[in-house]
């Protein structure tokens, strides 16, 4: 598990005082009020920084960080990922899981068959879709719905998928 939570990405600068528009990968983009700090990976190092102000538009996040006063202190800062700590993650409810934790999850049938591994989770308007990837064979397509993830296992590492009828012949017409 890893120790930082993504929570948005900086898509662009926004006005000429050095604030950015955030793309949030948070369920809940009004979070950010609750920050004071967030990293910034840059890919070579991770920045910790203060947060000024934060404003809404549309669906975007609108940052300004302590210190960083114009357009040219973050153009390098486009496209990279802002992160927090576990401790300022949103407590999660029952039968939640954070993203990072299910990528690379093992992922089993009900019946015992090794279907490979979450490569990637998808979120949709209704839910999310885990992708389950296996070598030599086609990317499994699964929603993540109660009828689908019956156990969720972090500490072993796996996941239990129910496949229902229909869903992997739905999967393979897809790839075709």
């Amino acid at each position: 598990m890893d120790d930082l939570i993504k929570v948005g990405i900086i898509t662009n600068t926004h006005g000429l005082r050095g604030e950015v528009k955030v793309f949030p990968t948070t369920d809940d983009a009004k979070r950010f009020l609750d920050l004071e700090e967030i990293i910034l990976d840059t890919g070579k190092e991770k920045k910790q920084l203060s947060i000024e102000r934060v404003r809404f538009f549309k669906n975007m996040v609108i940052l300004k960080f302590r210190g960083i006063d114009q357009i040219d202190d973050v153009q390098q800062f486009r496209q990279k990922a802002l992160l927090v700590t576990r401790e300022q993650a949103v407590p999660l409810g029952e039968n939640e899981y954070f993203i990072a934790d299910l990528i690379g999850l093992r992922a089993v049938s009900d019946e015992g068959e090794e279907l490979g591994e979450v490569a990637d989770v998808l979120q949709s308007a209704a839910n999310d879709v885990y992708v389950i990837r296996k070598k030599g064979a086609a990317d499994l397509l699964l929603p993540a719905i109660r009828d689908c993830v019956k156990k969720v296992d972090l500490e072993a590492g796996e996941m239990t998928l129910h496949l229902l009828p229909g869903l992997r012949e739905l999967n393979q017409k897809k790839e075709k």
